[in-house]
Order: C-alpha cells, then structure tokens, then sequence
C-alpha cells in the first residue's frame, strides 16, 4: 500500500517556495512537486505533504498569512 499524501496547491511558483520553506521550518515533512494532471491549478508546482500532517500544514501556513488555493488527496 502506498502511503497516503495530500497536496497543496497555491497560486504561483513563488508561494510554493515559500510554502515549503515555512513548512520545513515548522518541522512538516513536505516536497514541492508538479500538481498532478487530475488537478488544475493556476501554478505548476504544488507542496505534498502526509495526508496526516495536512490541517497541521493548512494551519501553519495561515498563521504566517499565506493564501493557499485548496488541499486535496492525492
């Protein structure tokens, strides 16, 4: 069984960057990749992140103030 991942997707290349940046720096596990074909989204790039580890990640980064696009399973 694969493990189970959620990406972020945001609205520029940049705002992954810093995602991940932020992210990694609290500590979450994440990997900037390319949103996956099934997903649209304004940016090429997204951050995937553990399932589990999604509303910690949805939190962190609105506790810096960063605007996220949406969250989904993948």
């Amino acid at each position: 069984m694969s493990e189970a991942y959620a990406v972020i997707l945001v609205h520029s290349t940049s705002h992954a960057i810093r995602a991940e940046k932020v992210l990694q720096a609290a500590g979450i596990a994440c990997k900037m990749i390319p949103v996956p074909r099934h997903i649209s989204s304004d940016c090429g790039v997204c951050v995937r992140v553990s399932r589990i580890d999604a509303e910690a990640a949805r939190r962190t980064l609105e506790a810096v103030g960063m605007e996220i696009d949406d969250i989904r399973d993948v």
